[in-house]
């Protein structure tokens, strides 16, 4: 056997740690959300809804996460469905989504929902030109 198979495994050490380690990251989620909140001012005077982002007055230096790569996606509508009907989809078949003809469309980056938009084609390919950007205080707020 080796030494680390006669040492017995501290779980209740193990439950701390976790436990000290998710009353730290709530805090810091706290103190973001405050911090974002504060950040969105100009000349010390909160920003009227839906106005859009403003840079702070001490300089942010956001270069360390313009190359972080996240995903958009733009989503028709919804349908939930039996997986009986499921298997019996075939080339041809229509599903129904809950959305009416000409509603715009839901804009996310990694699963959150940022704007909304409507379908544009471009050089025969499709496009969003968003209509409604979700105000980055109400995107806080869907965090907390």
């Amino acid at each position: 056997m080796s030494e680390l198979e006669d040492e017995p495994i501290d779980t209740a050490g193990i439950a701390d740690d976790w436990a000290a380690a998710l009353t730290a990251q709530q805090g810091v989620a706290a103190d973001m959300a405050a911090q974002a909140d504060a950040a969105f001012t100009v000349d010390d005077q909160p920003l009227p809804p839906g106005s859009g982002l403003s840079l702070p007055k001490n300089d942010v230096n956001l270069d360390v996460i313009l190359d972080v790569p996240v995903t958009i996606a733009m989503e028709i509508g919804r349908s939930k469905i039996s997986i009986r009907n499921l298997l019996q989809l075939n080339q041809g078949s229509v599903v129904e989504l809950d959305r009416l003809a000409g509603e715009p469309l839901d804009v996310f980056v990694n699963s959150c929902l940022i704007a909304h938009g409507e379908v544009v084609v471009v050089n025969d390919k499709f496009g969003i030109r968003l209509t409604d950007v979700i105000s980055p205080t109400e995107r806080i707020k869907k965090l907390k």
